[in-house]
């Protein structure tokens, strides 16, 4: 006898596969049977009208320090996550020095917008080493799997000190000493290393990140690791200032140490033809040997603003600003006061309080034709008749004004979308033609960060609800294409090799799905993480079960309370 029988659901097992109908058992943390007609189980699901499919496997969170004390780890697992990869965009925990807590937080909370505070309130830094810091992670009992890269920032300042703060040049002796503990981090289980190259990336007192401008040399030495060890992927997050000179070295990188390099890739208002150039130069990389892939998102990157969130367009504004200082209702009452509404609106965008936001998000302050109404559901992809020009040109108010009074009505939780990456042509173009791309990594929700601005880890339910079932503005994807996705692709690219398809032997991680009645509900805003820490979360509905290890963890939509999940090593999956 089974331990659980998934009968008659429409089974979608990941490989990209024509979807049929059939039974699913599983056996223990393994699946034992897909398709055709299993035998009896200790415990029956009928999936009759339902989707059958692999847990999501995310490479793209930072969880980094939320995992070592939530074991929930939501909102990515209320989206059917069933195994994280965090230590993403070269930010991390470890290794470190307690002489540098505090600059490993200030600069997670600069670079992902995860409060401080809450940080500061959390993390037990019960470790030093990367190899103690995933004995750590491994101590807590949680209720999806989580695996871990090392990040560059966090190892270059605990080699270097005060020089990889001032991003002084790494010595020879540098460079050596940082590859011996990727080397040793590797060796204990991590999957990768990751850096950023970006002005996007700072500190939350606006100073680059330590890496910033790593030297090539650097970078091709910490890589020797990977030789040595033969295995893991190298991540980047890169301006691609000089997009030849990138390209070469990357190039070199991969072929010298016959590892996997991915970098993250969107496209930019100021440079719409870029994405284009940088696949170019993927496949070129490819044709001369090198295992290079760009990795994207499914929706634009898009800002969450409101009165709650950690921005607004009045957020440069002097007086706006200091009313920040306040609790909502008192925030609220101020601002509904006409004569405070007067002075906001006519006073100018501070520049001080400007140069402060990265570049890409100074334009909220005056672009009312990219700023949407999010709407409930959420629009992910609003057509112009949304934005706040719009909506303020049938009204006797000026865009300035209609949004002010938008976001100052009903109880202050009305949100806007503004798209900073992926909507250059107003609508997912670009971003089907990423998704659709075979040289293309699908990523980037960031679960775990951007806490007060973005909420993307929803990105898998709207994977299957927008491209696979909703979209009307253009072309949908094949759902067996969408599920192929988000889990044996992300899965065989990284090297979870017991995981991301239904196959007998596998780890029996599955989802069971109401796709007809699947949704994203519209994002809001908690104060659950420690010391009352915010962060905006996304429902979903729909998830009828969530299995990991075959022990269920979600059913309709709510956790059981079951741990089945744990720290997965690489090389041992």
């Amino acid at each position: 006898m089974h331990d659980t029988v998934i009968r008659g659901g429409t089974i979608v097992d990941g490989t990209g596969a024509k979807r049929y109908t059939g039974d699913v058992a599983i056996d223990g943390d393994r699946i034992a049977q897909v398709g055709g007609k299993a035998g009896p189980g200790k415990r029956e699901i009928d999936a009759n009208g339902l989707l059958v499919t692999p847990g999501w496997v995310d490479v793209h969170t930072h969880y980094d320090g939320q995992a070592t004390w939530d074991p929930v780890l939501a909102p990515s697992s209320w989206h059917g996550v069933t195994t994280i990869l965090m230590g993403n965009c070269g930010v991390g925990f470890a290794p470190v020095r307690k002489v540098d807590h505090a600059a490993l937080i200030d600069l997670m909370e600069g670079v992902e917008d995860i409060p401080g505070i809450a940080l500061a309130e959390g993390l037990k830094w019960d470790w030093e080493s990367f190899p103690d810091y995933l004995n750590a992670l491994e101590r807590l009992p949680r209720t999806i799997d989580v695996a871990a890269q090392v990040s560059h920032h966090p190892l270059r300042v605990y080699v270097m000190g005060d020089r990889a703060v001032r991003r002084e040049k790494a010595t020879p002796d540098d460079i050596e000493t940082m590859s011996r503990l990727t080397e040793e981090a590797l060796r204990a289980g991590a999957f990768g290393f990751t850096t950023s190259r970006t002005d996007q990336h700072k500190t939350t007192s606006g100073d680059l990140v330590p890496g910033r401008y790593s030297e090539e040399k650097e970078l091709l030495g910490i890589a020797r690791a990977f030789k040595r060890v033969g295995r893991g992927t190298y991540g980047m997050l890169s301006d691609f200032e000089d997009e030849t000179a990138e390209f070469r070295w990357i190039t070199e990188l991969c072929k010298t140490n016959n590892v996997p390099f991915w970098f993250l890739l969107t496209d930019r208002s100021y440079d719409p033809d870029r994405w284009r150039r940088l696949m170019m130069g993927v496949r070129k990389a490819r044709a001369d040997g090198a295992q290079v892939t760009a990795q994207v998102a499914g929706r634009p990157v898009g800002i969450i603003l409101g009165l709650t969130t950690s921005l607004t367009p009045f957020a440069a504004r002097p007086t706006f600003a200091e009313l920040l200082k306040l609790p909502l209702a008192d925030r609220l009452a101020k601002l509904r006061d006409p004569v405070i509404r007067a002075q906001i609106l006519n006073e100018e965008s501070s520049e001080e309080l400007l140069s402060i936001l990265p570049p890409l998000q100074r334009p909220i302050a005056t672009r009312w034709d990219r700023q949407y109404v999010l709407g409930d559901p959420p629009d992910y992809e609003p057509d112009d008749s949304r934005s706040i020009a719009a909506l303020a040109a049938k009204t006797n108010l000026t865009p300035e004004e209609f949004c002010y009074d938008y976001l100052t009505g009903e109880n202050g939780d009305r949100m806007l979308f503004y798209p900073v990456t992926n909507y250059v042509y107003g609508d997912h173009g670009v971003v089907h033609q990423m998704i659709t791309d075979p040289d293309t990594l699908l990523g980037l929700g960031d679960g775990g960060a951007h806490c007060g601005l973005i909420c993307d880890s929803s990105l898998p339910t709207y994977m299957l609800t927008h491209w696979a079932r909703d979209r009307d503005r253009g072309p949908q994807l094949r759902l067996e294409f969408v599920v192929k996705r988000l889990t044996s692709e992300t899965a065989d690219f990284f090297g979870f090799n017991d995981r991301g398809r239904l196959a007998v032997g596998k780890k029996a991680d599955v989802n069971i799905i109401d796709h007809n009645n699947l949704r994203l509900f519209h994002p809001e805003m908690r104060y659950d993480l420690p010391a009352g820490g915010k962060r905006l979360v996304q429902r979903a509905q729909g998830y009828h079960a969530t299995f990991n290890s075959g022990v269920c963890i979600f059913e309709n939509d709510q956790e059981t309370g079951a741990r089945p999940g744990r720290l997965v090593r690489a090389g041992k999956v």
